[in-house]
């Protein structure tokens, strides 16, 4: 009796980095050891169609264009529409597969029923070998901010069990159609960031658990889209940490981090604008608070 393996539908987005896009894909085609898999891109509107490139890196992907820029969540939720797999690979074009990845994170899902989503172990691609992700702590009631467990330690094996984690990873995180159909797609009101902490949150109240996979590696460019710093980043950042706890921190514990927020991360990042010289960066940074005023919660 031959038993198909399930297909996995690979999910990445593209906004203007065209060649990044083109080495991801040929890190599939290098890579993968997974024999059933469909590879979607979605083009989040860029200034030149970049079709023709994918299909030359590998002719079977699917390429989908959005007629403008939505996004990362709902980019994304694009790309899941049209997605025919059992499973779902929501993955960053600025990664670089390696062998086993796939097989890895469909195993989390077959050992452990309460597995809602899962994500790999991260290295840095120009630094390998070293951490990025092993796992997330859980956001600070205080600071709305949270850090990776294991990020810049070298890698000697030590955070090799798989384990329940607080978040998944949004440069790869692996989740079943099913879950998906009960939970509902990316929460589209993030647009950058935050919104696999959110949809981790909206996954975990339905009584499932997010998992780390450390016999799955992927290597991560890290910020090849938005910028390792930059005006945009700081407005997302400051706009969707406010709106995440907004969204999912109980009222006591809201109003803690709005107190912290206002006496202290407001005037010190303020404070520090001014000092570097960062006007665009300060503007930003206001904007994204400025932006919750009026704005109605909504949940999937």
């Amino acid at each position: 009796m031959i038993v198909m393996s399930p297909l996995v539908s690979i999910i990445a987005l593209n906004w203007n980095t065209t060649a990044v896009t083109c080495d991801f894909l040929h890190s599939i085609s290098r890579n993968n050891t997974y024999p059933n898999i469909e590879v979607i891109v979605v083009d989040n509107a860029s200034r030149e169609d970049p079709t023709a490139a994918f299909l030359a890196a590998l002719p079977s992907v699917r390429v989908i264009r959005n007629a403008e820029n939505l996004g990362f969540s709902a980019g994304n939720n694009a790309g899941i529409r049209v997605a025919k797999g059992d499973y779902l690979f929501i993955v960053n074009n600025d990664t670089e597969f390696t062998p086993g990845l796939l097989e890895g994170l469909i195993d989390i899902f077959r050992k452990y029923p309460d597995a809602g989503m899962a994500s790999p172990k991260f290295h840095y691609y120009f630094a390998k070998g070293t951490i990025e992700y092993a796992g997330y702590k859980q956001v600070n009631i205080f600071t709305g901010r949270n850090g990776m467990i294991g990020c810049r330690e070298q890698d000697h094996g030590q955070y090799d069990s798989i384990r329940p984690t607080h978040y998944v990873h949004g440069g790869a995180m692996m989740v079943p159609r099913r879950i998906i159909e009960e939970v509902g797609a990316m929460p589209e009101q993030f647009f950058l960031y935050y919104e696999e902490f959110d949809w981790s949150e909206q996954i975990k109240r339905k009584g499932y658990s997010i998992y780390y996979q450390p016999a799955s590696l992927i290597y991560h460019k890290e910020s090849m889209t938005t910028g390792k710093s930059s005006p945009l980043k700081t407005f997302y950042l400051t706009r969707n940490r406010i709106l995440f706890m907004r969204r999912n921190a109980p009222w006591p514990a809201f109003l803690v981090f709005a107190t912290y927020f206002t006496i202290f991360t407001m005037p010190k990042n303020t404070l520090q604008f001014l000092i570097r010289g960062q006007k665009e960066h300060l503007r930003s940074f206001w904007k994204g608070i400025l932006w919750q005023f009026n704005r109605t919660i909504t949940f999937n």
